[in-house]
């Protein structure tokens, strides 16, 4: 029931309007650049729905020794059965299977019914999702009543391919470091939308196609779509990377999807011994080509697990031009038809988790790379260019955090009353808000501004760059200090008898640190000022 081989389940955007689409109309559609977005989609379900397309896509294309992608929906829907040829009835695309010693769409098979709780009901599939909130969270589960067909299968997806420790047999995904880590993604491509994205990650899925392998047991007979194998829970059940096909899609859950006697769609789980990969070792170092790789800890690489904040410009910087630190993730690199492109942008998607499982959060950032940065990125084990990016990148960051401790000590002093020695830990507390507001609006713009002085061959050129970023007198980083220091000023308390003292010794401080050794004495020479 509910194929996604045969029946229009999955709404698109295209030019033409909204439409709904099967499994292969899809990728015919996708293949052709002519999907625009997928309106049933929500944010932190993104990339798993991306990857497994991509994934789906590249795994379908290789095993049919096909180089080209088709655009015929009926050849599309024989070269994905060709995956699945022991199931001519279509039970691994279907929705609900009624015998359970079949599989469904990313529900496994097993021996028997009984395995399954019958009072462990999720009712709606936003509650069978990956994501297990924290109060706090701005994304709430068990929400979506008039859920559809659609929203089961996309939330099958999420909470198969994206999910951490949970609670007791509840065991995470392969792809990531740890229970409580991320599986996060950087692909770089030239289009934002669905379409020409997924195209462009199945290609270079396909050109790079022999390094998914590198150093892993992975290989190409090995098992592709792991919901269609038995599953009972067991740890002998445990695969190998030795089973597995290098674009595996994998399942970490035992779940199975019922209809009830109103026609309406419902999950019932079952537990797990153990995970069902067992490559716990690994650390998420298992060939997922998103991952982007960190090489700092001693006991070994591991995955990257998102920190507190997400891709901001200081962490992404640092991924980006350190590479004996990051290792770049397959997808992030460019193929060859797109070396020569004067833009391209990089992708970054993931979900904070903190301990115990719970998600802290979704982000994603999307950077515009122009061509000379790409080209870093490119030679990036032996690149002199992107030595010279990241030599510039962590210049910026170290003048910024100079701005930063200057105005936060302007702000304390203020809330001080004024008197410097009279700052206290609860008046340091107080300036923080007003810094991060800085880091928001230095980050909003900091890669274009980073690239403008990067694209300078000249070193008059590049210095002028970065000090009118710095300091122009409208929207540089001294500027927009200053601007938040009054703001500041405007709405801390301070008692009417001590403000006017208060503020003047705050921009006092503020102005004198800037322009003495530890500031930005470069900023404030006469010609500089006098043009200001």
């Amino acid at each position: 029931m509910l194929n996604i081989l045969t029946e229009p389940l999955i709404r698109i955007n295209t030019s033409g309007g909204t439409r709904a689409v099967s499994l292969p109309e899809l990728y015919a559609l996708l293949l052709a650049d002519d999907v625009e977005a997928f309106p049933a989609l929500r944010p932190h379900q993104r990339h798993a729905w991306h990857a497994f397309l991509v994934q789906l896509g590249a795994m379908t294309l290789h095993r049919a020794g096909v180089s080209e992608p088709p655009t015929d929906a009926a050849e599309w829907a024989g070269l994905i059965r060709n995956l699945t040829p022991d199931w001519p009835d279509d039970e691994p695309w279907q929705l609900v299977v009624d015998d359970i010693t079949k599989p469904a769409f990313m529900q496994p098979p097993a021996s028997r019914w009984a395995d399954y709780n019958k009072k462990a009901l999720f009712l709606t599939p936003d509650a069978l999702d990956m994501l297990d909130t924290a109060k706090s969270h701005d994304i709430k589960t068990s929400v979506a009543i008039a859920a559809n067909a659609e929203d089961w299968m996309v939330a099958l997806v999420a909470m198969q391919t994206m999910n951490g420790q949970v609670g007791r047999g509840n065991y995470p995904i392969a792809r990531m470091n740890s229970g409580d880590g991320s599986r996060t993604a950087f692909s770089i491509t030239p289009y934002l939308h669905p379409g020409g994205h997924v195209r462009r990650d199945v290609l270079s899925l396909l050109h790079h196609a022999s390094e998914v392998t590198n150093d892993l047991p992975l290989h190409w007979d090995g098992v592709g779509l792991l919901w269609t194998k038995r599953w009972d829970g067991k740890n002998s059940e445990a695969l190998l990377l030795s089973d597995l096909h290098p674009f595996y899609i994998e399942i970490c859950r035992r779940r199975r999807l019922r209809i009830d006697d109103d026609d309406r769609l419902y999950a019932m789980k079952a537990g797990s011994a153990g995970r069902r990969i067992a490559a716990a070792e690994n650390r998420g170092i298992v060939g997922d080509p998103w991952t982007l790789v960190d090489y700092r800890d001693k006991k070994g690489q591991k995955a990257l697990t998102l920190p507190e904040g997400g891709f901001t410009y200081k962490r992404v910087t640092d991924y980006l031009t350190s590479p004996g630190d990051w290792g770049a993730p397959l997808l992030s690199q460019p193929i060859q038809s797109e070396r020569d492109r004067p833009v391209t942008h990089l992708m970054m998607r993931g979900v904070r988790r903190k301990k115990g499982g719970q998600t802290e959060g979704y982000h994603e950032r999307t950077i515009l790379i122009r061509k000379k940065t790409m080209n870093a990125m490119l030679r990036r084990n032996a690149s002199r260019e992107l030595a010279e990016l990241g030599d510039i990148s962590k210049a910026r960051v170290e003048q910024v955090g100079i701005v930063q401790r200057i105005l936060s000590h302007a702000i304390q002093v203020f809330v001080a009353r004024g008197d410097d020695s009279n700052v206290k830990q609860e008046h340091r507390n107080k300036a923080r808000s007003w810094l991060n507001r800085l880091d928001e609006i230095v980050d909003a713009g900091f890669f274009d501004a980073l690239q403008d002085e990067f694209e300078q061959d000249d070193r008059a050129e590049r210095e002028r760059s970065r000090n009118t970023w710095l300091m122009n007198g409208k929207d540089g980083v001294v500027d927009h200090a200053r601007n938040i220091l009054q703001e500041a000023a405007d709405s801390l308390p301070c008692p009417a008898i001590h403000r006017y003292k208060a503020l003047e010794n705050a921009q006092g401080l503020f102005e004198g640190r800037l322009r003495g050794s530890g500031g930005l004495p470069f900023l404030f020479d006469d010609n500089r000022e006098s043009n200001a």
